[in-house]
């Protein structure tokens, strides 16, 4: 299997107080830097986006239009919510997507089942990937935590393998938190 898990639950309110060692630092390459620079500004419109409002299927749809709109070479950005012992499509943009996804199962039920971000470089190599967009070659899913209670996934494709890196778990992790935290001040 190609994938690979990213070892980090997004912070919530609840957990984001606690301090993890410092990593050593690689110099910033002039890529690195702009992806660094392009989830700031990400965060700040998402947070200009929520500001004032308190729907959470609104500003669920304006996050993953937000995503969609702005990151480079991605052809799906959405949400799966957890529904009992499946995942329930939520709001997305892009072509038409699978509506339930059974937990365990695709890129999307695995990370949720194992509350971790993942990143598959190639989803035609990863075993079980559900293959709602032919066109899609890459995929990073990022699980939605209130607290220790699974909420659900953020899901991004990509035409391009190989598209989504540890800078973009790093980034659309910190951007989940905003989210969250901010959905968890409206008490969902």
């Amino acid at each position: 299997m190609t994938s690979r898990s990213v070892k980090k639950k997004p912070a919530t309110k609840k957990t984001a107080a606690k301090k993890k060692p410092a990593k050593k630092k690689r110099a910033a390459t002039p890529e690195s830097t702009a992806k660094t620079q392009l989830y700031a500004n990400l965060v700040v419109q998402l947070l200009s986006l929520l500001k004032g409002e308190q729907d959470f299927i609104a500003n669920a749809a304006n996050f993953s239009a937000l995503l969609f709109n702005s990151l480079p070479n991605v052809n799906w950005a959405g949400f799966y919510f957890l529904r009992g012992d499946e995942l329930v499509l939520g709001p997305f943009q892009g072509n038409p997507a699978c509506v339930r996804i059974p937990m365990g199962i695709g890129v999307c039920g695995v990370a949720a089942q194992q509350c971790e971000t993942i990143i598959v470089p190639n989803v035609h190599e990863f075993p079980g990937h559900i293959a709602c967009d032919v066109a899609s070659n890459s995929e990073i899913v990022v699980p939605l935590f209130d607290g220790e209670r699974l909420l659900g996934v953020l899901d991004l494709d990509s035409p391009a393998i190989g598209r989504f890196d540890d800078q973009d778990a790093e980034g659309l992790n910190e951007l989940v938190t905003v989210f969250v935290a901010h959905e968890e001040g409206l008490g969902i």
